[in-house]
Order: structure tokens, then C-alpha cells, then sequence
């Protein structure tokens, strides 16, 4: 499949001229869904695991060939010289781990960057001080539909970008994270949070975000996992999230879904592992580019990968660019995600401070 301007639509990313080894920090779900399958299809080599709990980290060494088990953090890191530091706990556990891994080591730690902005500072001034060459997991900016989409944008096939407008309706099942179950921030901390860092992407920074987050009563335990939070970037681009994941009457009205709007063209993104969560149906990409005096018609774009696990080849493969190039920042290093936490910060406060009041009669 070719642009309108001929070239073939990029879809992954850069790679290392030299991948380093990695050694897992945690071997919880994530891990194992995404991050060991990414790895294995790069030819990432995992060279070791540490969990707290020693029979995940045996079994997940068992099932991905991976020749180490630690039994401690220390013995991880002592045994890791050169090695990338692939942290996947949960937020509230970084602050507590990092001092533990060595001055300068690279890092990439999965989202978010804390529990609050002021774990993000704390984090963020932590990996300053010990001059960590450290990223965050965002990686949905390295999805197969969002480098092609971008590629489909910086190639001026949809004209001028002024709108994005993210929507998810699903059911979601938060009952496979045990850590979820009693925590005061959910769906914008630990999911909305995704979307706003790719809005940030493509447009900056906003001036200002409006945002509501609600409760569903299907599960009136959890924080709330609804949200609708609209960005500020003034009078020419508009950008806007919409969520909401206790959809429980089948796939048939479920929305999952990005699309960009151009001065003359638009591109739509089904992110299909969120429909059916964790089965997932297929990832979409589709754009239409207006030509003159011809009917709008969409083309869709084969894609040669998935969420869910190739876009987390190309968070490490960013770290590992940088090890090999000081030069080089990390597209979603630590001083990046710190700022997608601060407007993460701004929308809870918003919604916190409520609507403006009606004016009376």
C-alpha cells in the first residue's frame, strides 16, 4: 500500500544498530502479554527476571527461555552490568526501586510515572540525581496505526492537522489487576493517560484541559472509570478523549478508536485489543485524502502489526538508540512524561473543581 505522494507507510520503528540485553524487573501480566513477546519478535535479548514473587519470575523464565532468575533486586543489578533496566511495577513501587539500580543505568519504566504529580517530581528529580538515562513505557506512540498515521500526516496526505478525537466504549475487565482494586486514581492515571500523552505528540502542549471522571455503577468499588477531558490549544486545533469501559452488551455498539482530521483528508485507528479485552479483535487503520472535484474515498492501510505487543518494541528500541548514542533522547524519556503527567494532574483537578454553574434567570 502506497501514500498519495507514492512512498510506502511507515509502520515501525528505528532499531538499535546493536540491541543491548535486558533485564526484566517484574514478570507480572504485562509483562508477559506484551513485553517478552515485543522482545522475542525483535530478537531483544532478555538475559534475566526479578519478581518479588519468585514462582512468576521462575514460570515466566520457564515459558520465554530466559537463562536468569534473580532472588533479589540487588542480585539482578549486581549480575546486569550494561544491561537495560525493563521496570514494570506498579507506580506506587518506583520510588522505593529505583534508588536501588546503579548511577547512569538505562531504564525503561512502565507507566505512570507515579500516583500524582508529586511522585512524578519526586521520580522525575530522582532519576536527575542519579542521572539515569531512564523512559517511560508509552507506547501506544509506537503502534503500527499511530507511526503510520503519522506518517500519513508529515506526508501531507489529510493537509493541515487540526483535530484528534479519541473515543473508547468497551467493557473492561479491572478485575485482572489486583493492584486497580483499591486505588483513589484509575482511568485517566492508569488508561486515559495513553491518550493524552499521544495528543501531546502531536500537538504540544495543551494551554489548559476541561475533564470530568465518573464512577459506573457496575462497579461502585473502584475509583471512577469513566472520563471526557477536552484540550486547549485555542481557536485552531481541537482534541478530545472520551472513555468509558462498563459497556457490557456486546461488541456490536463497543467504539474503540482514533481519528485525525485534516484540512483536506482524515485517518481512523480501531484499536482492537481493547474490544474483547484481552482477546482483542484486529487493529485498523483507514485514511481518505480529498482530491478536487473527486468523491471522498477511504483506503485502508494492511497493517503489519498490533498494539499489543509490537509498539513495545519501539519504547525499548528508544532506550537502546540512546545507549548507543548519548547524543539521543528518548522520544518518552522522564523529563517527556512528566510533562503528560502534569495535564494527567490538571484533568483530575478539573473534574475535581466541577462545571461552571448554570446563570440564573
Amino acid at each position: 500500500m502506497s501514500s498519495p505522494i507514492g512512498q510506502k507507510i511507515s509502520q515501525t520503528p528505528t532499531l538499535p544498530r546493536t540491541a543491548r540485553s535486558i533485564v526484566s524487573i517484574g514478570a507480572g501480566g504485562i509483562v508477559r502479554d506484551a513485553h517478552q513477546p515485543a522482545y522475542e519478535k525483535a530478537n531483544f535479548s532478555v538475559t534475566g527476571v526479578f519478581d518479588p514473587d519468585l514462582e512468576k519470575a521462575r514460570k515466566l523464565a520457564a515459558d520465554f527461555h530466559i537463562p536468569r532468575v534473580f532472588d533479589s533486586l540487588p542480585q539482578a543489578v549486581e549480575a546486569s552490568e550494561g544491561a537495560i533496566f525493563d521496570v514494570a511495577v506498579p507506580a506506587s513501587a518506583l520510588l522505593e526501586l529505583l534508588p536501588q539500580l546503579p548511577d547512569g543505568a538505562h531504564v525503561l519504566i512502565q507507566k505512570p510515572l507515579g500516583e500524582s504529580l508529586a511522585e512524578a517530581l519526586a521520580i522525575r528529580d530522582l532519576c536527575r540525581a542519579k542521572k539515569l538515562k531512564a523512559a517511560v513505557n508509552f507506547q501506544l506512540r509506537y503502534a503500527p496505526f499511530v507511526i503510520g498515521a503519522r506518517h500519513l500526516i508529515d506526508s501531507g496526505a489529510i493537509g493541515d492537522l487540526h483535530s484528534i478525537d479519541l473515543r473508547v466504549t468497551v467493557q473492561t475487565p479491572w478485575q485482572l489487576w489486583s493492584f486497580l482494586q483499591d486505588i483513589e486514581r484509575l482511568e485517566i492515571l492508569y488508561h486515559s493517560i495513553h491518550y493524552i500523552d499521544l495528543v501531546r505528540s502531536f500537538f504540544g502542549e495543551p494551554k489548559g484541559v476541561l475533564a470530568k471522571t465518573t464512577k459506573h455503577p457496575a462497579c461502585p468499588q473502584l475509583a471512577p472509570t469513566r472520563t471526557g477531558i477536552l484540550f486547549d490549544y485555542g481557536e485552531e486545533l481541537a482534541a478530545n478523549i472520551v472513555t468509558t469501559h462498563g459497556h457490557d452488551f456486546g461488541q456490536r455498539h463497543q467504539e474503540s478508536y482514533i481519528r485525525w482530521e485534516g484540512t483536506c483528508g482524515a485517518i481512523v485507528a480501531r484499536m482492537g485489543v481493547l474490544m474483547d479485552y484481552p482477546t482483542g479483535t484486529e487493529d485498523v487503520l483507514e485514511y481518505c485524502s480529498r482530491q478536487e472535484g473527486v468523491s471522498p474515498e477511504w483506503v485502508t492501510v494492511p497493517l503489519e502489526g498490533t498494539w499489543f505487543p509490537d509498539a513495545f518494541v519501539g519504547t525499548m528500541a528508544s532506550v537502546m538508540r540512546q545507549a548507543e548514542d548519548p547524543s539521543q533522547t528518548a522520544v518518552t524519556d522522564v523529563e517527556d512524561a512528566f510533562r503528560t503527567m502534569a495535564v494527567v494532574e490538571a484533568a483530575y483537578e478539573s473534574s475535581e473543581r466541577g462545571a461552571t454553574p448554570i446563570p440564573s434567570g
